[in-house]
């Protein structure tokens, strides 16, 4: 499986989703801005200084969901901004991470309550669903350091990253959409779990960060791969393209030429990805 550089010169990047017009959006954490990769290479700046978005989604009917201090919905066409949530039990977000949605329009995303690129203490979060058009419902405690979250095709599984457990954890989806009998799917062969991506097999593909390494595991939890990416820091991951089988990686760093730093890296899968569907806020 051979990598193509398609961009460089960031900081930590994280968020990556690819539009219908095969446009790749991504955020870079510490330097602030969410940009976009057109097809041709060209890049443009759709948000020039938010950071810390650690994840987003296209909304139906126009507009991005994103995370940082909480969650909310920008109009790229007016540059305005909604929030839809930002505050629990009276208290404001600390922050907000990695994100996903489900075929009703709603968002699973997990809380911070520290900050995880700092040597402070593991403060442990919480997984939340945000239903249109702003409702919070509180899932699950406990999560060290909450990221990448996705659904099995058949919606009966979420998977969730927690990095600092070396582990991707799964939940059993009920139909009145909370989670239960939270477990380890998958134990990392090395490094941290961060972003995540479900292909149409069942397969999750998840960066693992400070190993250098894509690691795509079974539907049953097995390591499939382990694809070697010339960075350290590989931090999310996601399927674009007509087929669906152009994979995009992420990174904060790069160990071909260190002067690139984070760096935009595609390759093409042997299995089509699973398409998430777009928020409906």
């Amino acid at each position: 499986m051979q990598l193509e550089t398609l961009a460089y010169g960031y900081g930590l990047l994280e968020a990556p989703r690819v539009d219908e017009r095969n446009r790749l959006y991504f955020s870079d954490i510490p330097n602030g801005g969410i940009y976009r990769r057109n097809p041709d290479g060209k890049i443009d700046t759709v948000l020039p200084r938010r950071r810390g978005v650690g994840g987003m989604m296209f909304n139906y009917g126009g507009g991005i969901v994103m995370t940082g201090r909480g969650l909310i919905l920008f109009d790229e066409s007016t540059g305005k901004s909604r929030d839809l949530f930002v505050e629990w039990e009276g208290k404001p977000l600390m922050g907000l991470n990695d994100l996903t949605t489900d075929d009703a329009g709603s968002v699973y995303t997990g809380s911070l309550n520290f900050d995880p690129l700092s040597n402070n203490k593991t403060i442990p979060g919480s997984l939340f669903r945000v239903d249109p058009p702003g409702r919070a419902t509180k899932l699950w405690d406990g999560i060290e350091v909450t990221n990448g979250l996705g659904f099995s095709p058949d919606r009966k599984l979420l998977y969730h990253s927690d990095s600092t457990t070396g582990a991707v954890w799964a939940y059993d989806v009920q139909p009145d959409r909370s989670v239960k009998d939270r477990r380890i799917f998958g134990k990392m062969p090395a490094g941290w779990p961060d972003g995540l991506t479900v292909d149409a097999e069942g397969g999750v593909w998840v960066a693992a960060v400070r190993a250098g390494e894509v690691v795509r595991f079974k539907s049953d939890g097995a390591v499939k791969q382990q694809i070697k990416v010339p960075a350290k820091m590989v931090t999310s991951v996601v399927f674009g393209g007509a087929d669906m089988m152009d994979l995009y990686i992420v990174t904060a760093d790069n160990l071909e030429v260190a002067d690139r730093k984070g760096t935009i890296f595609r390759m093409r899968s042997d299995v089509p990805g699973l398409p998430v569907p777009k928020a409906r806020f």
